[in-house]
């Protein structure tokens, strides 16, 4: 039976995997250590956001490094082990507090630029995914949109930004037993949701976010009836 246009396209698609072609062009170009940088966190209703800068070392890459989202959690956790085995790598985050005085963004931002401040050898140039380079760089940058599906070393920070806020999470859950955070790690699920309306807010919900505020009106107002 002959394709149809849209099995031929499904099947003749490349796939999209990140290399190393970002870091090998600022090589090139004299610019080298090359940090990869990504947070995890911008979303959940709690918890702080994380950061991670990663130095790969070109002949120690792990095989099978991707956007972190794409990879289940088994996979996550024995690549992070990986790379921290073999890459410098350091991690800063921002506290649920910090986002509230400040604004996600600029708490997500300032995390990346304490990571990169933190590693153990300086890095020359930075491919940091999203939008925006944090303030303050002592080297050259590029914001690589999607980075993290197309840099190795961006996709290296990803997994262990996402692994270490997870691990944060799942440690808070005996402490605020109430939330499910060891589950949704602080993500709007429905569960999270009623859990908010029902006991509150605890310390680690960003009160700033607007599900979180319409519950604390509806506290106020409901403490002045």
């Amino acid at each position: 039976m002959p394709r149809s246009p849209t099995d031929s396209r499904l099947l003749d698609a490349p796939v999209v995997a990140p290399d190393f072609a970002f870091e090998e062009r600022a090589r090139i170009e004299g610019r080298w250590p090359v940090a990869g940088v990504d947070e995890v966190g911008r979303g959940p209703l709690a918890g702080p956001v994380v950061a991670a800068a990663v130095i790969l070392d070109p002949d120690c890459i792990p095989d099978g490094l991707d956007d972190s989202k794409k990879l289940p959690h088994e996979i996550r956790e024995t690549l992070c082990e990986q790379i921290m085995a073999c890459a410098h790598v350091a991690i800063a985050s921002s506290s649920s507090r910090r986002i509230d005085t400040t604004d996600i963004r600029k708490a997500s931002l300032d995390a990346m630029r304490r990571a990169l401040a933190a590693l153990p050898v300086a890095a020359s140039h930075v491919l940091v995914d999203g939008r925006d380079l944090p303030e303050g760089l002592s080297c050259t940058g590029e914001a690589i949109i999607g980075g993290d599906g197309r840099s190795l070393s961006i996709a290296a920070a990803s997994i262990v930004a996402k692994v270490t806020r997870d691990r944060m999470m799942r440690r808070a859950d005996p402490i605020f037993p109430h939330y499910g955070f060891g589950s949704h790690v602080g993500y709007a699920t429905a569960v999270h949701r009623e859990a908010i309306v029902r006991f509150g807010p605890c310390p680690l919900h960003r009160l700033s976010f607007r599900p979180l505020r319409e519950v604390t009106l509806t506290i106020v107002e409901i403490e002045e009836a």
